[in-house]
């Protein structure tokens, strides 16, 4: 019993599992950890993109309600390098050239403005979550994994009892255990990508929702100014929006 104890204590600490196991299950580990890690990067960057994208729309909001100049707010704010500034920006840039003729196309301007401004939030959003797939793919591959080198090693265990014709506990736990572990690793980096990739879905489902709100309301706001009636060509050659 105590040659038993002492073999249990010196080849179940996970470095001596990885370093017994065969070369399929050590590479199963290694892709495994560097899975895990990989998500947790994209987990810390996404926190931090997705709240730059609400601190910056918060403040870009907060700016666009207080304004009476849309030219000037967009000489002021346009340029800025976060979403729902380069959603105002596109829906800015079809306003002016929709209108900058001698006649105004009143529909087919309201057509163009939401279309433009539709595909800006989309493009924001394809950018905001183009690695959220990799958290979704390590979430629900990881685990087969792991369970490949689950079974692999415990292959090696009836291997080895086959070999040693012995079925004693301390012939069999080495290659139990290494397959366990492997098992652990599988979880350990698909339990925290599949929390992410549903906690960042649901932000930026958020973030989207709100883009489309501001490109509606700026498009009323653009189509009430066709309703006043055609922009002056003068108007237009100065930049003037309004």
């Amino acid at each position: 019993m105590d040659l038993f104890l002492n073999t249990d204590a010196a080849t179940m600490s996970p470095m001596a599992l990885f370093m017994q196991a065969d070369w399929v299950v050590k590479a199963v580990m290694l892709g495994l950890l560097l899975a895990s890690i990989w998500t947790w990067a994209i987990i810390v960057s996404l926190l931090g993109r997705i709240g730059k994208v609400r601190k910056a729309a918060d403040k870009f909001e907060t700016d666009y309600r207080r304004t009476a100049d849309i030219d000037a707010f967009y000489r002021g704010h346009g340029d800025e390098d976060h979403p729902i500034a380069r959603v105002f920006a596109a829906g800015v840039t079809e306003w002016r050239r929709s209108t900058g003729g001698r006649t105004v196309d009143r529909e087919g301007t309201r057509e163009r403005l939401a279309t433009t401004m539709g595909a800006a939030v989309a493009l924001e959003i394809d950018r905001l979550s183009d690695r959220l797939n990799m958290l979704a793919t390590v979430g629900s591959v990881a685990p087969f994994v792991g369970l490949f080198g689950t079974v692999w090693g415990i292959m090696r265990s009836f291997t080895a009892i086959a070999s040693e014709q012995n079925t004693s506990l301390a012939v069999v736990a080495p290659g139990i255990a290494e397959a366990l572990f492997a098992t652990a690793i599988g979880l350990f980096a698909a339990i925290p990508a599949v929390i992410a990739y549903n906690r960042f879905s649901h932000g930026i489902n958020k973030v989207e929702a709100r883009l489309n709100r501001f490109a509606d309301g700026f498009h009323a706001t653009l189509s009430r100014q066709l309703d006043d009636g055609p922009v002056a060509p003068a108007q237009q050659q100065r930049g003037t929006l309004l």
